[in-house]
């Protein structure tokens, strides 16, 4: 099991280029697959395996459907029991230090992650519509550092009250 280092992550450089495109970004699924790209390429070299926005289905609220992300497609839908579905449930972010603490419960769409950082996208009301969720072939490669910054990324974005 190989535990991640300390990682600083580009926070900075990534705020800056999600400003630039989103310029060019006119509504929430624009935003967020502007979100997806000014991130990827940074994060992807600090241990992030994975990105994406999970949206809550509007046909069947008990599940959520995957949106944009990057590099590949994962599961979709999934439903609320997994880390994606407990942090829109808490409308909490959800730091997940070694994803076979969670047992039942985790939803392992790529069985190399070994760990998480989930972030709920929150409406005016408080409630969350969807998540941004991390992955990371690494255990403990995230902190609760990972999830203020992706928390005050989103709402630089639009994407989060």
């Amino acid at each position: 099991m190989s535990q991640a280092p300390a990682v600083t992550r580009p926070w900075q450089a990534i705020q800056s280029e999600l400003a630039a495109r989103l310029a060019q970004a006119h509504d929430r699924p624009a935003r967020m697959q502007a979100f997806v790209a000014a991130a990827w390429s940074h994060l992807a070299p600090t241990g992030v395996s994975w990105l994406g926005f999970y949206e809550r289905d509007p046909n069947d609220l008990s599940q959520l459907l995957l949106a944009a992300r990057e590099p590949k497609p994962a599961c979709s839908p999934i439903g609320l029991h997994g880390a994606c579905g407990q942090c829109l449930l808490a409308a909490k972010p959800l730091v997940v230090h070694d994803v076979a603490d969670l047992g039942a419960g985790y939803i392992a769409c790529d069985p190399r992650d070994r760990s998480e950082v989930v972030v709920p996208c929150l409406g005016p009301d408080g409630h969350a519509w969807a998540v941004l969720d991390l992955d990371s072939h690494q255990v403990g490669s995230f902190g609760a550092s990972d999830a203020e910054a992706l928390t005050a990324l989103l709402r630089h974005a639009g994407l989060s009250a």
